[in-house]
């Protein structure tokens, strides 16, 4: 939707107007807004304690399920086992239910926000049954309850109680995806100011159909006297000092502001307080790990920065680094055939060296030799100096482009990995002379050597590697870092086998 430019001066359009400019019907549209908001307030809240009552429910199913199939089905005759009534198992299914359902809120899952996420939901349930299955077994055997349990329960009590909660999960879902449903679940949501974290934000929204707000428009704040073009494709619903028209007119029920002056800030956040519309910040001054802002006092001070990411934390350091130990110990004993072939073939080929070594950063920007089998002529950049290899590269040897093609000349790094050097996953090590000047060039470049580079990672498979888009692939690592999980590294490793593009 086009505008034109506004005719007051700069000064009168950028304040926020007071409520006499809304008219008697708007005031009323309002009031009548706030009254049904507070009315609809509970229901969202119910909603949640059906989904609450709703997976008691399945636990409790699951740990009937779990027993009979253990004690009354062909696996009967499975290990050894003493006959157990129902009555004797009630102890062992009450306290697994009950476990359970706090296993599942500690995932996040029972919040209003995020009830129509279905898939988020799907794989917050999974891993809190995973959990819940180990700590479960752990728990009771620890504390040595009677009659003992048996282990084959534990594990039909987890597959039966995921199976469960997904099935009625996507039955809820569909339930409250009716109009009326939608309706109070969702937050109309305004926008103010406009800026590329507002688009990002807006354009992620706007693919989710299962997200808890529904998109209104933005409101400007800046009357784009630069020249600079409005965003055409995003509804333009007025300016800063029509607030009060805008949020009556169109029945706001959150504002995100994106780009406004401090002064106008405050007005505007007390506007909202006034007239109970949510209030969210788009922290645009930070650009990178927004995820792990986090609000802190500092001698009495409320001070916001970016200090949690999941590899901050120790015992995720440590899980990473014992698959690292685990995968490259496998790695190696497996891949020890074909280093030795291909290692002859370029011998065979080219003479000289098999093994590469060459300089990289590693993490906080220690450098560290990296291992490769050699997949150049001897002395390729000789002449030409430390370059990216592109497609077709003259320098590489018959058996190289094979090896480079299907990632066989990194296999040697199970090495680097093994003397923590490296990890399987994470973002992939750069040569110091090529990158020498891209933490000036390149926003947040030097932030991916927060963690350990890696013989694969989540820009690799994504296609950018070698001469490709530096800033996407920093964005992917950037990603990564905030996103880590053991189960996002195994899903990398996986589709490293799969996802060859740019692989020259």
């Amino acid at each position: 939707m086009s505008k034109v430019n506004p005719t007051p001066s700069n000064s009168d359009r950028m304040l926020i107007g007071t409520p006499g400019a809304v008219t008697g019907n708007l005031l009323q549209k309002l009031e009548e807004r706030r009254a049904w908001r507070l009315k609809e307030t509970a229901s969202p809240h119910l909603w949640v304690l059906v989904a609450i009552l709703g997976d008691l429910i399945m636990a409790v199913a699951a740990g009937h399920a779990a027993y009979w199939l253990r004690f009354h089905s062909f696996l009967r005759d499975f290990g050894n086992w003493n006959d157990m009534t129902l009555r004797q198992y009630t102890g062992h299914m009450t306290l697994g239910s009950l476990t359970l359902i706090l296993a599942i809120g500690w995932q996040g899952i029972y919040h209003r926000n995020v009830l129509l996420r279905n898939r988020w939901i799907a794989s917050r349930l999974g891993k809190a049954v995973l959990i819940w299955t180990l700590a479960f077994l752990a728990m009771t055997l620890a504390l040595k309850m009677e009659p003992p349990i048996s282990r084959v329960y534990v594990a039909l009590n987890g597959a039966c109680a995921l199976l469960l909660l997904l099935g009625w999960r996507i039955a809820f879902n569909r339930f409250l995806h009716s109009p009326s449903r939608i309706r109070s679940l969702q937050q109309r949501t305004l926008f103010v100011g406009w800026n590329e974290d507002a688009q990002r934000l807006w354009e992620t929204l706007s693919q989710d159909k299962a997200h808890a707000f529904e998109l209104i428009g933005w409101v400007d704040a800046s009357g784009w006297r630069d020249a600079s073009a409005p965003p055409l494709d995003i509804p333009f619903v007025g300016y800063l000092e029509d607030i009060h028209r805008v949020i009556a007119r169109h029945e706001v029920d959150m504002i995100i502001v994106a780009d406004l002056s401090r002064q106008h800030l405050v007005e505007l956040a007390n506007l909202c307080e006034r007239e109970m519309i949510q209030f969210k910040l788009a922290p645009s001054v930070f650009r990178i790990f927004v995820s792990g802002l986090s609000l802190e006092t500092i001698a009495g001070t409320p001070v916001l920065g970016v200090n949690r990411l999941p590899l901050d934390s120790t015992l995720n350091v440590m899980a990473k680094r014992a698959l690292d130990i685990a995968g490259a110990t496998v790695g190696l004993i497996l891949s020890a055939p074909i280093i030795a072939f291909f290692g002859f073939m370029v011998w065979w080929e080219s003479g000289g060296p098999i093994f590469y070594r060459q300089r990289r950063w590693g993490m906080n920007g220690v450098p560290f030799d990296i291992i490769k089998i050699r997949s150049m002529k001897l002395n390729a950049e000789a002449n030409t100096g430390a370059q990216w290899c592109v497609q077709d590269d003259p320098r590489r040897l018959k058996v190289g482009a094979f090896m480079r093609k299907w990632n066989i000349d990194e296999v040697p790094q199970f090495w680097n990995v093994l003397k923590g050097q490296m990890s399987l996953v994470g973002p992939r090590p750069e040569r110091p002379e090529l990158i020498a000047d891209f933490k000036h060039e390149i926003p947040h470049y030097n932030a991916r050597h927060h963690a350990k580079p890696g013989m694969t990672g989540w820009a690799q498979v994504k296609g950018l590697r070698g001469d490709t888009d530096l800033a996407e692939r920093i964005k992917c690592d950037l990603w990564y870092l905030e996103n880590w999980s053991l189960l996002l590294d195994v899903q990398i490793m996986f589709l490293t086998f799969f996802k060859r593009d740019n692989a020259y």
